[in-house]
């Protein structure tokens, strides 16, 4: 007669346990501890989170553009994605798009304590982008870099470098300006103007492209007789990068030049 068929279903025999015959048999060398770590979950989410926090923090991050300043380039709400390594071979160049971490000086009026909740938001929004950004956390364009002279304006009422105009197609809704009617030498003069003044070491002059609703490093140097400390700075050691393109929403995306 020929051997039956091995029985799938057959019972183990009695004084065995059926729900362990994979156990490694005794002498068997066991898995490692730091294997059984490596391969859990919770290693895993762990991972995850330093790789993205290490991304964040050295590579690139999001952000959330709080203000009307920089439209048409941004716009309110928009989130960008910050090259946080575009200097650290370099040096921020005059037209670029960057966050930085403004000083108190900065600040336009008292600023009142925020709900515990909103607090909480801003912290979230500072690590992911997805949520209010810092209260000192601006993005500006560069118009002047350490030890350029900048003034505005020209007869065109253009901005002034070392003394050449510079070129800004950027520029949206401009301060108003009209050679002989109200320029930078009418009584009142143009809010556009403003006198020469040389960038200090380690800082940049930075403005917003919708010039007429942003509070940059010229606001309040935009009247006769302004103080020589009129200037708001953004310092070097301040910077948190360049804005290389707009993530969110959708129909937005795109590079930031």
């Amino acid at each position: 007669m020929s051997a039956s068929a091995p029985d799938a279903g057959r019972l183990a025999p009695e004084g065995t346990d059926a729900g362990h015959q994979d156990d490694p048999p005794p002498g068997a060398a066991k898995t490692p501890l730091w294997r059984r770590v490596a391969g859990s979950f919770w290693f895993h989410l762990f991972a995850a989170f330093a790789v993205t926090g290490l991304l964040l923090t050295f590579v690139a991050k999001p952000y959330v553009v709080p203000s009307g300043s920089m439209e048409q380039t941004l716009q309110v709400g928009d989130r960008v994605l910050v090259d946080r390594l575009a200097y650290g071979m370099g040096d921020p160049r005059r037209g670029d798009v960057v966050v930085f971490d403004a000083g108190p000086e900065w600040d336009t009026g008292a600023q009142p304590d925020e709900p515990p909740l909103t607090a909480l938001l801003r912290r979230v929004g500072e690590v992911t982008g997805f949520g209010p950004s810092g209260r000192h956390t601006l993005v500006k364009r560069v118009i002047g870099t350490p030890g350029e002279r900048v003034a505005c304006c020209s007869a065109q009422g253009e901005v002034m470098v070392d003394g050449e105009p510079i070129d800004e197609p950027y520029v949206y809704e401009d301060l108003p300006f009209d050679l002989g009617v109200l320029d930078c030498s009418t009584t009142p003069r143009s809010t556009r103007c403003f006198d020469e003044v040389t960038v200090p070491e380690d800082r940049y002059l930075m403005l917003g492209d919708h010039r007429s609703n942003s509070a940059d490093s010229a606001i309040e140097c935009r009247v006769d007789g302004a103080a020589q400390d009129c200037w708001r700075w953004a310092e070097s050691e301040g910077i948190v990068g360049r804005v290389g393109a707009i993530l969110w929403p959708i129909p937005r995306w795109s590079a930031v030049n």
